[in-house]
């Protein structure tokens, strides 16, 4: 008897003990190694950060973290040259063992030490470096009787996964440039390093293109916009527009390119483009046919035609779009294409006989191929919904797998690169709880714990050469029903960190619980973020307060 009672004791306090740890040590996403340490390093008064590195970038990095250290402590860090003994160095590893965005960060009583191979890992370093602090660290101004310590520790951290990513649909609603930029501040924070900016839909043209400025001047307003649920039917009767200039476009991307994350412009097509069709119906089904842009949400029958006149416009615009984005990648969409007028057309049927097509599927793959060999030639690469599997992947598509898994896996057998996106674990537009208790949205139910359970890897389905082909996860972030930023914080936060964790470490470190008694920790840091995140405490100048007749009913 005593025996077991001095099993349950050792066992309870090796409980204790783990969960004092993960509170002490919670970093997100988990780190791929982490050995505690025995004391804390205390920040003096005067913080050294000392810079062993000719990359003008990770001295750039260093004043990043010299910032935020001031605004929340009110001390004034000083960056020198080569070692700080009693500071914060940053150290240029030799060889490559860390990979381009892997680091180490020891802290002992004495010294911090960030050792990194390219700045994108002293970048994460210290994004692992201020989570360790407490919580206030991340406050906007200076907040006072605070004990800035730092628990030691021995981190070798990096990726999982080479991508990681969030798209948001600013086509439906028009999120200004201030959050955008505070969106890719949070991916940043994550360790996620790729916005999917989703700019153009039937229900709105979000990007300015100098050579068809009636994409801003018509293409970018719709007349009405839909109220509660779709299936309600009804409207609020109140134009609604917005796009963002050339100028607005350069300022973010060079904005994340500074927080090491890629921005992926998406226009949409052959489908979801409505809106370019009321201001250029020449390039739909009918010269002659008036439309306005949608002011209803879901698939819409009129879709571009694959025209010269068609593929003329779409170089151009995509000419202009890679002119604004450095990214590899330019995504072009090709989901939710209705084949319904192309069936009814005679141009499109002698187009198929002429090219050897034997349905709408092919011509849809014909379509794509033209914008490949456009986009290819420009040195870059098209990345598509999983829909351009159809008819026949164009040659150098990387596809994201958004209906399931099994896109990928097909995909990745043809060894075509891909990013798991599914909407059974990746679709934040979902509801989070019981629909009862929550703003109208677009259905489904996908909980946090359920999010967290993903694993990208399907290598029981791949050979070892083609798993190398799954790049990484992505979370989406569909916004028909998320009207304000404060809505989109919503519905994205915190799921979107267990997406980060998915994407960065290892699938054996990975435990749910672990994860929640983490978040709680960090849901601190989101505060004095000011992020209106599921579970946020209730404030009513900070919170969004749903509107009573958009509830579920």
């Amino acid at each position: 008897m005593k025996q077991v009672l001095l099993g349950a004791v050792i066992l309870l306090v090796s409980v204790q003990s783990l969960v004092a740890q993960t509170a002490t040590y919670a970093i997100l996403p988990k780190p791929t190694q982490l050995e505690a340490g025995k004391g804390s390093y205390t920040l003096p008064v005067t913080p050294t950060i000392g810079v062993q590195s000719t990359n003008p970038e990770v001295r750039r990095i260093a004043q990043v973290l010299a910032d935020q250290l001031a605004k929340a402590t009110g001390y004034s860090p000083v960056i020198s040259t080569g070692n700080a003994p009693k500071g914060i160095s940053f150290v240029e590893a030799k060889g490559a063992k860390l990979g381009a965005e892997g680091y180490t960060l020891i802290v002992s009583p004495r010294q911090i030490v960030i050792t990194a191979e390219q700045p994108q890992g002293f970048f994460y370093g210290v994004q692992s470096l201020i989570q360790l602090m407490p919580a206030a660290i991340f406050s906007p101004t200076k907040v006072n009787g605070v004990a800035w310590t730092v628990p030691a520790c021995t981190i070798t951290d990096q990726p999982r996964y080479g991508y990681r990513g969030s798209m948001l649909d600013v086509g439906r609603y028009f999120y200004p440039v201030p959050f955008i930029k505070k969106y890719i501040d949070l991916l940043a924070l994550h360790k996620m390093n790729t916005f999917h900016w989703h700019l153009t839909e039937d229900q709105g043209w979000r990007i300015e293109i100098k050579k068809y400025p009636k994409l801003t001047d018509v293409s970018s307003i719709r007349k009405k916009t839909m109220a509660g649920h779709y299936r309600d039917h009804a409207y609020d009767n109140k134009p609604y527009g917005g796009f963002y200039t050339q100028d607005d476009v350069r300022d973010v991307v060079n904005y994340a390119r500074e927080r090491y994350i890629t921005v992926i412009p998406e226009i949409e097509m052959p489908g979801h483009s409505v809106a370019v069709l009321a201001a250029y119906p020449e390039l739909g089904s009918h010269a002659d046919k008036i439309l306005d842009v949608s002011y209803n949400w879901g698939v819409h029958d009129d879709v571009l035609f694959p025209r010269e006149e068609t593929f003329t416009f779409l170089e151009n615009v995509l000419t202009e779009v890679m002119g604004l984005f450095p990214s590899q990648y330019i995504h072009i969409g090709g989901d939710e294409c209705p084949k319904t007028q192309w069936k009814q057309s005679r141009f499109c049927q002698a187009l198929m006989n002429e090219k050897g097509l034997k349905d709408e599927h092919e011509l849809q793959s014909y379509f794509i191929q033209r914008i490949d060999k456009f986009v290819s030639s420009k040195g870059r690469r098209i990345i598509g919904w999983d829909e351009i599997l159809e008819g026949g992947l164009s040659p150098n598509a990387t596809v994201m797998s958004w209906r399931g898994i099994s896109g990928g896996i097909a995909a990745a057998r043809q060894n075509h690169d891909v990013v798991m996106s599914p909407t059974t674990y990746c679709y934040l537009d979902y509801y989070q709880a019981d629909p009862k208790t929550q703003p109208v949205t677009i259905g489904g139910l996908l909980p946090l714990e359920k999010v967290y359970s993903f694993n990208p890897s399907v290598s029981d389905s791949l050979t070892a050469e083609q798993s190398k082909h799954i790049l990484g996860v992505q979370a989406n972030v569909w916004s028909e029903y998320l009207p304000t930023t404060h809505s989109v914080e919503y519905i994205a936060y915190p799921r979107l960190i267990a997406l980060a964790e998915t994407g960065w470490t290892p699938q054996a470190s990975r435990n749910i619980d672990d994860f929640k008694q983490r978040l709680e920790i960090h849901k601190k840091r989101l505060d004095y973020l000011r992020v209106n995140y599921f579970g946020a405490p209730i404030n009513d100048t900070f919170q969004y307060v749903w509107p009573k007749e958009t509830a579920k009913k």
